[in-house]
């Protein structure tokens, strides 16, 4: 089963599918249930995933490798290490997780709804698990058809326009990607006299020094551009706040928790693999992270002024996915390893951001927050999984934000102080608006009669943030398995655009823990480094 367990999960959606097609339109109630089954189904199969994986060892495990298309060099061959086998289970988790919060909110065109649905995951699943380039760009395409048609369909009142800005930011991204990918293509002929799309034979392409910068930078910004949109960074966010207003609730669910890690995971697993010296260039580096604290600091003071209660949330990821593109170019492991489980952490705390707004929503059908206040009253339990929500997204100690906010904000200090005392800014203001969001719309008295008749949430709307709720608590409390499952795959990473950087770690900790010398001559000296044994923290750093 081993060899062939993710073509299974990746199938799982789309046999889904397939069945659902069955299914006649006027069936809403039996298309909601297969529907449903099919997401559980999607995320039990991937289960195994978790349990067979092997910690310890380097490299891709659960490869599959067949032909495809011979002729262009191109192959079914799929792979997962630990950053994909944490994206693929946050994937399948909150897959099944936005089916099941679409049970009420969706009542037209129900089949193709979920038709949509499980045909992204299909796509978000390839996408993570892809390690041919030609692979990889069929699934990262085709994600953009399902998400479309949700936010066109199913959307707000704005619907088409969102959907249309949307498709056109993040195909524009793509062309450029796959002018880069093109660039790496016909170069890797050009120097072994064969065509592949193959990740692990491109990373042998050495690109010649054409233009001022080099064409190994003009290929890091095609991709930069690529993944950047889809993240997105600053200044290309302008479509996700628009995206996420219109969208169904499981829309923005999916969209936050899921697809906006499509361009960090890009920047994971091709920029810095593929194009390691354009990676460490000082200029490039500068640019990247002095564009990841604007994001930060930028989306905490958006999401301060905002009065409309999706879109707060919606430019809060802008500025925590900023801290996640700060911990890749940092380049070292702390910030590379904090920015993996920042990305689970924000698929989470946002993902049941998203769904608190859904529930309110509902019942009331405006986000406008001057339309509510003292909800605690009559919403105890809504209340309650709103401030659990809030404070995994603020980073409360025990919970899963702080986790992995610390970590970069170790590695961003590592790599420079200023980066990290500007990183820090965003923390105090993601607290600010998010305790402010919490006293407007829940403390103090009832102002609006018609929050007077609102039902709590049911036992259906609970159970859909209990399995959050406990992974929230899991990675807070003890987050230990995490950073075993990323070591191996950021120490790669750190290796290939760093290959000095352990060795410098080693020699500077064997100085630090030799004795200072005796007058008059240099007794109890240290081993050299070369005798010490290596001891590796827990996300891949040497001590």
């Amino acid at each position: 089963m081993d060899q062939h367990l993710l073509s299974i999960v990746l199938l799982t959606p789309l046999a889904g599918l397939a069945v659902l097609l069955l299914i006649p339109a006027g069936q809403k109630s039996l298309i909601r249930v297969w529907a449903n089954i099919a997401g559980l189904a999607g995320f039990l199969i991937s289960l195994p995933l978790v349990f067979r994986f092997h910690k310890d060892l380097a490299g891709f495990q659960f490869q599959e490798y067949f032909d495809w298309i011979p002729s262009l060099g191109a192959h079914y061959h799929v792979g997962m290490d630990g950053i994909s086998l944490l994206l693929v289970m946050l994937t399948t988790l909150m897959g099944f997780i936005a089916m099941l919060c679409s049970w009420s909110a969706v009542q037209d065109r129900v089949k193709g709804y979920y038709a949509m649905f499980l045909l992204l995951q299909t796509g978000m699943i390839g996408v993570f698990i892809s390690l041919d380039f030609f692979l990889f760009y069929v699934f990262w395409e085709l994600v953009l058809v399902p998400m479309y048609f949700i936010i066109g369909i199913w959307g707000g009142p704005r619907k088409l326009y969102a959907a249309i800005k949307f498709f056109l930011y993040t195909l524009a991204g793509s062309v450029l990607m796959l002018l880069g990918i093109l660039t790496l293509y016909f170069q890797h002929h050009a120097q072994f006299g064969f065509y592949t799309f193959e990740i692990a034979d491109l990373m042998k392409v050495s690109l010649p020094m054409g233009w001022q910068f080099g064409s190994e930078q003009w290929v890091f910004w095609l991709f930069f551009l690529g993944f950047a949109i889809k993240v997105p960074m600053f200044p290309f966010h302008t479509w996700l706040p628009d995206a996420h207003v219109e969208a169904p609730t499981a829309g923005s669910v999916i969209l936050a928790a899921v697809l906006l890690k499509m361009g960090t995971y890009g920047f994971l697993r091709f920029s810095l693999p593929l194009l390691p010296q354009a990676s460490i260039d000082q200029t490039i580096v500068q640019i990247l992270a002095v564009l990841s604290i604007i994001g930060i600091i930028y989306g905490a003071l958006v999401s301060l002024m905002q009065q409309d209660w999706k879109k707060l949330v919606a430019y809060s990821s802008v500025s925590h996915l900023g801290f996640c593109t700060l911990g890749i170019f940092s380049l070292n492991p702390n910030g590379i390893a904090g920015s993996v489980l920042q990305q689970l952490n924000h698929g989470i705390s946002t993902g049941m951001l998203f769904m608190v707004i859904g529930v309110i929503y509902e019942r009331r059908h405006t986000r406008e927050i001057r339309e509510y206040g003292g909800l605690a009253h009559v919403m105890p339990r809504f209340a309650t999984i709103f401030a659990f929500a809030m404070l995994s997204s603020a980073g409360l100690p025990l919970l899963n934000g702080f986790v992995g906010e610390f970590t970069i904000l170790q590695g961003a200090f590592e790599a420079n102080r200023i980066w990290a005392a500007f990183a820090v800014s965003g923390l105090i203001l993601g607290a600010a608006y998010l305790l402010w969001l919490y006293q407007r719309t829940m403390l103090g008295q009832i102002t609006n009669a018609k929050n007077l008749v609102l039902h709590d949430m049911n036992l259906r709307e609970v159970a859909v943030f209990l399995p959050l709720i406990a992974w929230a608590i899991w990675i807070g409390v003890y987050p230990k398995p995490f950073f075993e499952v990323l070591r191996q795959p950021v120490t790669q990473i750190v290796k290939r655009v760093h290959p000095g950087y352990f060795d410098a770690q080693q020699q500077a900790g064997w100085q630090a823990k030799a004795p200072a010398p005796l007058a008059g001559g240099t007794v109890g000296q240290a081993l050299p480094p070369a005798n010490r044994p290596l001891i590796l923290a827990r996300n891949g750093g040497v001590r």
